[in-house]
């Protein structure tokens, strides 16, 4: 994108694609067709990405959330790193398994720590922030590693990405430090039932509290109606989002839909 407008495309689930001045960062990539270590079991894509891996531009930053097989995806891993020049950003203590695939540069960051991005947007800066959720991939590694959201700062904006979370005072600790976003990514989905999961994960209710919590301009849902995940139907959180939802400043794309962010000099 031109000027310092942004981009941004919803792929599916919690893959976003950030693109401003030629410079394009994705978020918790997921291109394959189970969300699992299995290739013949697990949660099976419903909806298919809205960005063909053809049609992917070049990928300067890949953030991830945290390990679970929704987020952090080796096959996609991998082939983003065979293509060269991606650097990718991990919670605290998640480059090791990266880095056994021989996928990198990879940076770890403990909440509250940030990185520098190298590129056309002056000052870009990627900070890991808390979240309410935890981690892992087998049975015997339950919170190893670390789980998080990211704020991306520069000039013309502020980002935030949720990541996987419940809902929490986060929220309002993120928006004292750091102000008001121009956007919030947002998960919506895989809340039922609550008794179950809402210490890990946000309804449509929470995710409209959050949101103004944090007021945001826009908020964006993600973590949903690409993989069934939990009880709800897979269109249900978009359907409750839009019922509870304030006018039009939660936005709600379809795979491959695209919005438009204007700059705002902060």
């Amino acid at each position: 994108m031109e000027g310092n407008t942004l981009r941004v495309t919803l792929v599916n689930h919690s893959t976003v694609l950030l693109q401003q001045r030629g410079f394009n960062i994705l978020t918790d990539p997921i291109w394959s067709e189970r969300a699992s270590p299995f290739s013949w079991a697990g949660p099976r894509r419903r909806r298919k990405p809205g960005v063909s891996w053809e049609d992917l531009p070049p990928i300067d930053a890949v953030l991830i959330s945290h390990n679970h097989y929704d987020h952090l995806d080796l096959p996609t891993l991998r082939r983003l790193a065979a293509r060269g020049d991606s650097t990718f950003i991990v919670p605290a203590r998640g480059a090791r398994l990266l880095r056994s695939k021989n996928i990198g540069p990879v940076h770890e960051l403990d909440w509250g720590e940030s990185l520098s991005i190298n590129g056309p947007l002056p000052g870009c800066n990627v900070q890991s922030v808390p979240a309410l959720h935890f981690s892992s991939r087998g049975i015997f590694d339950r919170n190893a590693t670390l789980w998080c959201g990211y704020v991306i700062e520069s000039q013309d904006r502020l980002v935030y990405f949720a990541g996987d979370t419940a809902f929490g005072n986060h929220f309002a600790q993120i928006r004292e430090k750091f102000g008001s976003p121009s956007l919030a990514l947002l998960p919506i989905g895989a809340y039922q039932p609550r008794w179950f999961m809402s210490p890990v994960h946000m309804g449509p209710d929470e995710a409209v509290r959050a949101h103004e919590i944090l007021a945001a301009k826009t908020s964006i849902a993600i973590h949903h109606g690409t993989f069934q995940l939990a009880d709800e139907g897979l269109d249900t959180p978009e359907k409750r989002l839009r019922e509870c939802s304030p006018g039009g400043s939660f936005v709600v794309l379809k795979n491959g839909q695209c919005a438009e962010i204007p700059g705002i000099p902060r």
